[in-house]
């Protein structure tokens, strides 16, 4: 299947950070405001779950979210996942099948941890599924823009450059 293909197949519409979405998953249960501290304002649902699609055009810029992120990978080629830890480390992870050449089929971004995705192959796309604990709420979403991120990871400057839109 095309990237355009799976786009229509699964109902997918443009993500604010790039890619295309679907949300497939919010639990009914939510964890109340009380419980969850100071850097959520409401509750959130247990759990969420989207499909995410990224093409050779189209990477997932920089952002960040209060919760750990889980990625899947379903189909397509490898993403480059890169990370910017809170304590300003950059570290970058394959997510595919590719076992044998360090490609991992899962992997999990901490909550507060800066990250982008890219496909790294030309004319191609990744599928894949990101699960969100504490659920997924564009409260907790924050897309710097290039220079905001830049003043406070300097070092970083060409890669942040590459993977944020402005």
């Amino acid at each position: 299947m095309t990237a355009q293909e799976i786009i229509e197949k699964l109902e997918l519409q443009e993500h604010p950070e790039g890619g295309y979405f679907k949300e497939t998953y919010r639990s009914t249960g939510e964890i109340p405001t009380t419980v969850l501290g100071e850097k959520y304002q409401g509750n959130r649902n247990y759990s969420t779950c989207i499909y995410f699609l990224l093409t050779s055009e189209k990477f997932s810029a920089f952002h960040k979210i209060n919760q750990d992120e889980i990625w899947h990978f379903y189909k397509g080629t490898p993403l480059k996942l890169h990370i910017i830890s809170k304590e300003g480390e950059y570290s970058y992870h394959m997510i595919g099948n590719d076992l044998q050449n360090g490609e991992v089929p899962q992997y999990v971004v901490n909550g507060g941890d800066w990250f982008a995705a890219e496909v790294i192959d030309a004319n191609a796309y990744s599928l894949v599924g990101c699960t969100v604990a504490p659920g997924f709420d564009f409260a907790d979403f924050v897309l710097p823009e290039r220079k905001e991120l830049t003043e406070l990871f300097p070092q970083y400057k060409k890669i942040i450059s590459k993977l944020t839109h402005h």
